[in-house]
């Protein structure tokens, strides 16, 4: 028997391999669906699409369609909201199904607040695939010194301003 590293042992491998396996290859054969392009030459999926419908397709398919609706709310909250009252707010985002607008005043957040049923019913009715279950409306506060998700707890600074 020849070893590893001797000269014949490809062709003798070659040669095992040969008389264990005997027939033509396999090559299965995908089955052309007419629903997937490329199936027949002539068949209804070969038929050119929209591209708002392909791409619509591919969101549905990847799981996009619900951030793409909420991004969707935040890049026109100026049409929804209105253009004095999106002078006066800015959208922070959305995190567990709550949209959170920041205000510029206290005023702004109290009266926004008064009317956050009306602009969820009419959110929840414009854009029903966003998944926003409530509004919340942020007032400027005073400037915080927690810089991150964790604080140690105490009194905090004292005696900054000299």
């Amino acid at each position: 028997m020849i070893g590893r590293g001797e000269p014949g042992f490809a062709t003798e491998a070659y040669l095992r391999a040969k008389s264990v396996w005997r027939g033509r290859p396999v090559r299965r054969r995908r089955r052309a669906d007419d629903d997937s392009p490329g199936g027949k030459p002539f068949g209804s999926g070969r038929d050119p699409r929209m591209l708002g419908d392909v791409l619509s397709a591919m969101a549905s398919d990847m799981g996009w369609s619900v951030e793409l609706e909420q991004a969707r709310v935040i890049a026109e909250w100026p049409v929804f909201a209105g253009e004095a009252t999106a002078e006066r707010t800015t959208v922070v985002g959305i995190s567990n199904g709550v949209l959170q607008i920041q205000c510029d005043s206290t005023t702004w957040a109290t009266e926004l607040r008064r009317l956050r049923a009306e602009m969820l019913t009419r959110l929840l009715s414009e854009y029903p695939e966003c998944e926003v279950r409530d509004l919340r409306f942020l007032a400027p506060g005073a400037p915080s010194w927690r810089h991150g998700p964790r604080t140690v707890p105490g009194r905090g600074p004292r005696d900054t301003y000299g």
